[in-house]
């Protein structure tokens, strides 16, 4: 066979160009009334599904009607839909911190009716500081840092300055508190224009504290189950406008620590 020139090697056709691999799937999973049964997060569906069914067929027995029976089953979903509304932590399970601030959550929830606005593990920025719970409403602005203590272990206080938990001085922990009621009271101030003053706490849970409310270093001191009282105790001083208006510059100022 003699030799070619270019212009013939030029139009002997190419080689047809490969055909794509068929593509590939992975195999579908189909969601089995057992797996939805087990799944964790459906939890509460299944303990309000197992209320329903006791219900009706305790009030269907004792008064003899499936329709008594099912009109109790209905009206226990419901009643279990607003409990666990009321009780339910609005703080997503992954980023709560402790079961102390649940608990400083579960009796600010409950001032909402009366106007209170709160904010959750806000950040302050630049550091690795946290409120736990900044509180807005008609008698001021609050910093409430909750705090879980071993309950076999005494409180006690000396001389009005020094907190002691068992034989461990707690002053860092008061200093932290303060510090970060004051850092929140300049980044709103500056926001708003106008000071804003916000008063530092520290709900202590565990351990029977030996006295109702008590200032230390400047930070209001006491039991855990005395927020919402600490917080009403005091003068209404804000209007339902400078609430809102301290709410939003809040939010801005401080930082959700685990923002969703």
């Amino acid at each position: 066979m003699g030799d070619q020139s270019p212009e013939q090697e030029a139009e002997r056709p190419s080689a047809p160009p490969e055909a794509p691999a068929p593509p590939t799937y992975a195999p579908v999973q189909r969601t089995s009334l057992s797996s939805l049964w087990q799944d964790t997060r459906y939890r509460h569906l299944r303990r309000r599904a197992l209320i329903a069914v006791a219900a009706a067929v305790v009030f269907g027995v004792l008064f003899g009607s499936w329709r008594i029976g099912l009109t109790a089953a209905i009206l226990a979903c419901v009643a279990d839909a607003v409990y666990r509304a009321k009780t339910v932590s609005s703080i997503p399970a992954w980023r709560r911190a402790s079961a102390a601030e649940r608990q400083t959550e579960a009796q600010l929830k409950k001032l909402e009716r009366a106007g209170y606005k709160t904010l959750h593990a806000r950040a302050i920025p630049g550091s690795e500081a946290q409120i736990d719970h900044l509180v807005v409403g008609p008698t001021g602005v609050y910093a409430v840092d909750s705090e879980k203590w071993d309950k076999r272990l005494p409180v006690r206080v000396q001389s009005h300055r020094k907190l002691f938990h068992g034989p461990f001085n707690q002053k860092p922990r008061l200093d932290e508190a303060r510090w970060e009621a004051a850092q929140a009271s300049d980044l709103i101030s500056k926001a708003l224009g106008r000071e804003i003053t916000v008063v530092p706490s520290l709900a202590i849970y565990g351990p029977p504290i030996p006295w109702r409310i008590l200032n230390i270093r400047d930070v209001d001191v006491f039991s855990g189950g005395m927020v919402r009282k600490w917080i009403t105790k005091r003068e209404r001083s804000l209007t339902t406008a400078e609430i809102e208006a301290i709410y939003r510059a809040a939010e801005r100022v401080l930082p959700a620590r685990y923002p969703e």
